[in-house]
């Protein structure tokens, strides 16, 4: 079947007056069906090919399998892959590696490199070791979460093993689902991790605004997670991802049926590559062992026992979230639909009362709340990874040596005119400020009222799945043979719209042909002609009534979900009692972490006269940059050139000035006055080196620009602590000077200044 090559002319429909403005834009939207269904033909064998491959994934990089996790003990369909540095990266092995671990939330691997400007790409553009954790589409049978979990501690040894000269532990990035998992592990092996990034990561399964972010009443509207056990019975006890894909689908009706869609067509011919590779992942759909899901939605989506402590290994070991050592990073958004921002930090205030008690665990909590993007757009948008991954990559030395506490990361964009503009690497600058448990709250929270509805779904979804189990089970297992499962499974309608476009289906044949013919005559229409504008706002109309339709449903939904759950009948008939007002997922607490800080904060107080001037100065800073309530990479850049190595003496080992750094803050925490009052104490006597360390302590603390009237006040203080005679020092918010390099201080064997 041949396209007519011989079309009127472009001159001839000119010709035609208001006539000719139809003629262009019907034979243009004519072209643009053929080309877009013959997309659609592409994206069902790519599909196809996709589906049979042995290890599918969309990394746009070449990963070298390092462990394969089935030939582990207790094997699992995961591995650890090495990403080869694209030609011209040059990698620095004294960096730490950074370790992202993909999601299996119903897709397949890949989403953390999907393109080149993503987590990795901006990891190995820093000049880290860069290393992947995804996994096969199908489960080892019988293998389980924690089964996953100890495997994936397994992978991170061996990345440390490979890198002893590097200069901290691994970065570990957890997207979405792996980002519970990741934050699970941490609390199990705390002593594996340098540091830790969550994106789009749920947490906080409960929590949420109300009129916004319907998914949590999924468990609840659906009675419970009997319906996660019968679609694993279903499927001959492995769960199929394409239903949780579909659950993301079933968020935003309007992009579902239409945008995406009509997006691709009315952008057909520069639009394809995009929408291809976007696909392949989006239809790589894996399956799940019923032990691991029916373990993640009761414990996880149902349960929330996650941030309270309640889950426990098979050893009987509770996983307490407190246990994490390493710096956590949290990144989430506001239009983030499947994990907002409450959900990403509601946790922090299922585990702690107050910022002191986040201190007294030595945990530092960074996190950053985007406006607009949306779940995916969290570790697949390349302005993103451009801007807030590449941030976090280039600064997480400054977020690892961060005192105790909670802050927000802010970015702010380099000009020209930004003071202490050569101390950035990137064209932002990433400010880390302090924030109190209020902020998380604003965020979004549930009060007490909800709190008893979602732990009523919880005691509703165990009776539900007991009655199955003990009912229903028995019979669907053995009325489901394996092969009646597979026809099942290769039925699902996500798969079916990829099967029935691609060349399998006949009527797809002629498809082909044609739309090579329309290339060769494409002809795209005037972007003023009147009927292509009719067309965009028919489509914005299609859009709305989808959202509409949307917003009624999700209204609808939660009504029914409240008034449901919050029946005092149904909260007392389960053992919810309605006209209790604490909250009912709190972590517990125990006497022995009070016995333990009173200890730490004792030994604290006996060292504040101890040390010398590396310790005088890291308080000094602390005790003035306190008073911003921010830190700053410009002020981070500058302390890192004070501690090049000089005249052969080792400068501190990043660890060694983290640990610096924690000790000092929390002397301030715990007696602020008589810790400055130390400060003479840890001086050297000579004069000329008191002002020298001085003067590097102003470039770090004018790395920013002028300091507030608190902090002046204090540097004051801090320069008269220094003793020093003669002509006095200027301020810091004098202009910033290249820092002086120091020399060694006192003898030859003491250590330099960090």
């Amino acid at each position: 079947m041949r396209y007519p090559s011989y079309l009127p002319t472009a001159d001839f429909a000119s010709q035609l007056g208001p006539f000719g403005f139809f003629f262009d834009y019907a034979l243009d939207a004519a072209q643009r069906s053929v080309l877009f269904w013959d997309v659609m033909r592409k994206r069902g064998n790519q599909y196809r090919a996709h589906a049979e491959a042995t290890a599918p994934h969309v990394l746009s990089f070449t990963p070298e399998v390092v462990l394969d996790g089935r030939m582990l003990e207790r094997p699992v369909n995961y591995a650890l892959v090495r990403i080869v540095p694209p030609d011209g990266v040059e990698i620095d092995q004294t960096r730490r590696p950074f370790v992202v671990v993909d999601p299996r939330a119903g897709h397949g691997p890949g989403i953390g490199g999907f393109k080149a400007d993503s987590e990795i790409g901006v990891a190995l553009r820093t000049g880290h070791p860069c290393y992947f954790i995804g996994f096969l589409p199908h489960p080892v049978p019988g293998q389980t979460i924690e089964d996953i979990a100890r495997a994936e501690a397994i992978f991170l040894e061996k990345v440390i093993s490979l890198h002893p000269q590097a200069d901290a532990k691994p970065c570990v990035i957890g997207n979405c689902q792996a980002g519970w998992a990741v934050m699970m592990l941490a609390a199990m092996r705390p002593e594996l991790f340098g540091s830790i990034i969550i994106a789009g990561a749920p947490l906080s399964y409960w929590a949420g605004e109300r009129g916004k972010y319907p998914m949590r009443y999924t468990g609840g509207l659906l009675g419970g997670s009997w319906l996660t056990a019968l679609t694993s019975d279903l499927g001959h006890g492995t769960f199929d991802g394409a239903w949780l894909v579909q659950n993301f689908e079933n968020q935003n009706p309007a992009n579902t049926l239409w945008t995406k869609h009509y997006n691709l067509y009315s952008k057909i011919d520069n639009e394809v590559p995009r929408y291809l590779g976007f696909e392949e992942w989006w239809g790589g759909h894996v399956s799940l062992n019923r032990e691991e899901i029916q373990f993640i939605v009761d414990e996880l989506f149902v349960g929330n026992n996650l941030a309270a402590g309640r889950i426990e290994t098979s050893k009987g070991e509770a996983i307490d979230l407190r246990n994490i050592r390493a710096p956590i990073v949290v990144f989430c958004s506001k239009g983030d639909n499947i994990t907002p921002p409450a959900q990403a930090l509601g946790w922090i205030l299922d585990l702690y009362d107050d910022v002191n008690e986040i201190r007294s665990h030595g945990q530092t909590i960074v996190y950053t709340v985007h406006e607009t993007i949306g779940h995916l757009g969290i570790f697949v948008s390349a302005s993103v990874a451009r801007k807030e991954h590449g941030e976090f990559s280039s600064n997480i030395d400054l977020i690892d040596a961060l005192p105790p506490g909670l802050y927000e990361a802010t970015f702010e964009a380099r000009t020209d005119e930004t003071i202490g503009g050569d101390l950035v690497e990137g064209d932002w600058i990433m400010r880390c400020e302090v924030r109190t448990l209020e902020d998380i709250r604003a965020l979004g929270c549930n009060g007490a009222e909800d709190d008893r509805r979602f732990a009523t779904v919880a005691r509703v979804s165990d009776i539900n799945l007991s009655l199955y189990q003990t009912f229903i089970q028995p019979f669907m297992r053995a009325m489901v043979p394996e092969w009646a499962a597979n026809q099942l499974r290769e039925s699902h309608p996500l798969r079916m719209q990829y099967e029935l476009l691609s060349d399998r289906n006949p009527l797809m044949a002629p498809i082909a042909d044609l739309a090579v013919d329309v290339a060769d005559e494409r002809r795209p229409v005037a972007a003023d002609n009147p009927f292509l504008a009719l067309e965009q706002a028919f489509s914005r109309q299609i859009v709305a009534g989808l959202d509409a339709w949307r917003e009624g449903m999700e209204a609808l939904s939660e009504a029914t979900f409240l008034s449901v759950y919050g029946s005092p009948f149904l909260q007392a008939a389960v053992g919810i009692d309605p006209s209790n007002t604490k909250p009912q997922r709190r972590a517990s607490k125990t006497a022995l972490h009070a016995q333990a800080l009173k200890a730490r904060i004792e030994e604290l107080k006996a060292r504040m006269g101890s040390g010398g001037l590396r310790e005088g100065l890291a308080r000094s800073l602390l005790y003035v940059a306190m008073a911003n309530g921010a830190a700053d990479e410009r002020g981070f850049a500058a302390i890192r050139r004070m501690r090049r190595t000089e005249d052969g003496m080792p400068a501190m080992t990043l660890a060694e000035f983290k640990a610096l750094i924690r000790d000092q803050f929390l002397m301030l925490v715990s007696d602020e006055e008589g810790a400055v009052t130390a400060i003479p104490s840890l001086l050297p006597a000579d004069e000329g080196l008191r002002r020298q360390a001085l003067s590097s302590l102003q470039q770090v603390l004018s790395a920013r620009g002028p300091l507030s009237e608190e902090a002046e006040q204090r540097w004051e203080r801090i320069i008269g602590l220094f003793d020093l005679s003669g002509e006095p020092l200027a301020g810091p918010v004098s202009p910033p000077r290249k820092p002086a390099p120091f020399k060694a201080v006192g003898r030859a064997n003491k250590p330099k200044v960090a």
